[in-house]
């Protein structure tokens, strides 16, 4: 059985953080009510449409336009394109998506059979216009299918909204994967080669042992790593690392730099008046950065740093844009990336 729900919205995210999708979402739109909260993903109603970059937790955004129940063993494809066609599209794309749950692991494995089988069966349906809707169909379970269309515009540009970066088998911590995503997820991918060119100089706050600084020197940065303990592995002794034994809350660099990061494990409110202090004073014209969040309320944390970075950097007269996402790679934390503004 099909049911349309074209008001509806669909969102993926990091599973524990339903609460604070929902809580971010009411934030922005009184009137958003939940629909339906299970791990890792929900769905939300009476919002209208919102750019997924402006978001904090969700991972991705649909538009949810039909909830196919009841799915047969034998024949789920039959069923499952009666919903679609029934849409009166076509599509750019057809992505099969599941919870990122342990219990999603199976789901995986069915979605890789089956989305070759469907696409087959579903060949009328695809458009070769790049800019047409992408279809999604998340099986919550192998019985249910919620059909959810995005505008590829503007939804994330990969599967259940995750951007997975590879371990570099020369860094020296798994914290690496943070930075290399966060560059990808918040720093738009037309920009990144101007602003972040070989030659330029940064500062990473808290350095050691070294798994951001790998990533700033792998693009040609000179770093000068921040950190009362010691770098290691490839990163100990690097000709384009100068490291300094210092608190990452004290220092200062001799003259301004072009990125500033910083993955310290602080207070929130802490580590947000460090990096506008930063911006503030002219040391960077770029910071990405870390909140550790608390165990509740982290919505509001995460705006509580904000109005702090708004009240510091206006009442110096700087014009900044921030964005920030709970990436695939954070846990209890946020990153986020503030630049000014010419």
């Amino acid at each position: 059985m099909s049911s349309q729900a074209s008001s509806r919205w669909l969102f993926y995210c990091r599973p524990g953080f339903e609460r604070d999708c929902l809580a971010e979402l009411i934030a922005r739109h009184p009137a958003a009510r939940a629909i339906e909260m299970a791990e890792g993903w929900g769905s939300v109603r009476q919002i209208p449409p919102i750019e997924l970059s402006t978001l904090v937790f969700p991972r991705q955004l649909l538009q949810w336009v039909a909830d196919v129940t009841e799915l047969p063993s034998r024949d789920r494809i039959s069923p499952l394109l009666t919903a679609v066609e029934a849409l009166g599209q076509r599509f750019s794309d057809i992505w099969f998506e599941y919870p990122d749950t342990n219990e999603g692991k199976a789901l995986s494995s069915f979605c890789k059979r089956f989305g070759p089988l469907f696409r087959e069966r579903a060949a009328h349906l695809l458009d070769t216009d790049p800019t047409a809707p992408r279809l999604h169909l998340f099986f919550p379970s192998l019985e249910r299918c919620l059909l959810a269309i995005a505008d590829p515009a503007s939804a994330s540009p990969w599967p259940l909204g995750i951007a997975r970066v590879k371990m570099p088998v020369e860094a020296p911590s798994r914290s690496t994967l943070k930075l290399a995503e966060a560059f990808l997820v918040l720093v738009p991918e037309q920009e990144l080669t101007q602003r972040l060119k070989p030659g330029m100089r940064a500062v990473d706050l808290g350095a050691a042992p070294g798994g951001w600084t790998y990533q700033l020197v792998t693009r040609g940065l000179k770093v000068i790593a921040v950190d009362n303990g010691p770098m290691k592995g490839s990163m100990a002794g690097h000709p384009q690392v100068e490291h300094q034994r210092q608190d990452g809350f004290r220092y200062k660099p001799r003259r301004p730099v072009d990125w500033v990061v910083c993955d310290m494990v602080e207070q929130p409110h802490r580590v947000a008046a460090l990096m506008a202090q930063w911006l503030a004073e002219g040391h960077a014209n770029q910071a990405l950065f870390n909140l550790k969040l608390p165990m509740k309320k982290r919505s509001e944390a995460v705006a509580d740093a904000f109005e702090l970075i708004d009240d510091k950097l206006s009442a110096a007269g700087i014009r900044y844009t921030i964005s920030a996402r709970q990436l695939y790679h954070d846990r209890e934390e946020v990153t986020v990336y503030l630049r000014r503004r010419r």
